[in-house]
């Protein structure tokens, strides 16, 4: 989710990643200093401030955001209260408007966490801002909120590794529609660099059976609280008969198959998507 903000005219990038926002470095300075050459500019402040310098280095992540030519770089990027950090090494006199902005923006964002329905609101508007259907976008939150359960008791579970995740989730993608997440991206026909998200692509029923996996697993790890990452892998196994049998006695009914080839970057351009839910 790229997204070019203003302040004061001035246009800053930035990406939500990682469940939050992270702002160009590269912007922010220009914003501040009023230089023609921001990147010379920063490379003066690592001169001038090495603790800051040695700060980026570590903890300051390259993200893909959109450039003068609209393509995709990868490019700095600060969060929120790494961004306060920066404004303190830049002397200039929009130091302080540029805090007050910031820090709305900031506000905004604990509201989301201590009212969920402000961030699903912000979500909600982001898709239809893409053409989805209404229908199509309470089934999306719905399985978002479901999916966020089942990582909440994996953890609880002691998964906290990403490919441990990743890994248990293929394993019930599999399950349910033959294949895992990249596989199905393939069969969409989702380009292998395209950073999109495979459940965005999908269809009501694809969403339908997905949040049932998701949950009936959760549910079933909840009942018998597996204690390590091989004892989970044989909770997502054990839905494997329920998962094939579901499907298929579905498609018998409904003639024709829960798996759809179609996906949003080939329907975008319908300007709604009837025809994809």
């Amino acid at each position: 989710m790229n997204k070019i903000i203003l302040f004061e005219s001035q246009k800053i990038r930035r990406v939500y990643y990682n469940d939050e926002w992270y702002f160009s470095v590269i912007d922010v300075v220009w914003v501040l200093s009023e230089s023609i050459n921001p990147t010379d500019y920063l490379k003066k402040l690592r001169k001038r401030d090495s603790e800051l310098w040695n700060y980026i280095g570590t903890n300051c992540p390259q993200i893909e955001m959109i450039g003068e030519t609209w393509k995709k770089r990868k490019t700095l990027a600060w969060n929120i209260e790494q961004i306060f950090r920066i404004i303190q090494s830049i002397t200039s006199p929009k130091a302080e408007p540029f805090k007050r902005w910031l820090s709305k923006i900031w506000y905004e964002r604990v509201q989301e966490i201590e009212n969920p329905e402000l961030a699903q609101d912000r979500i909600k508007d982001l898709y239809e801002k893409k053409w989805y259907s209404k229908d199509w976008i309470d089934k999306r939150l719905r399985g978002i909120a479901i999916r966020q359960d089942l990582t909440d008791e994996w953890k609880d579970r002691g998964i906290t590794n990403n490919k441990d995740f990743s890994i248990l989730t293929a394993e019930i993608s599999k399950a349910t529609f033959g294949m895992t997440p990249s596989e199905y991206k393939k069969f969409k026909n989702i380009p292998e660099k395209s950073k999109a998200n495979l459940r965005d692509n999908m269809t009501d029923l694809e969403l339908i059976f997905t949040m049932l996996w998701e949950k009936v697993t959760t549910e079933i790890s909840k009942t018998e609280k597996p204690e390590n990452f091989e004892n989970n892998k044989k909770v997502a196994n054990r839905w494997w008969k329920v998962a094939w049998n579901a499907r298929k006695e579905t498609e018998k009914e409904i003639w024709k198959s829960v798996i759809s080839w179609e996906n949003f970057l080939d329907s975008k351009n319908k300007k709604k998507l009837g025809n994809f839910s």
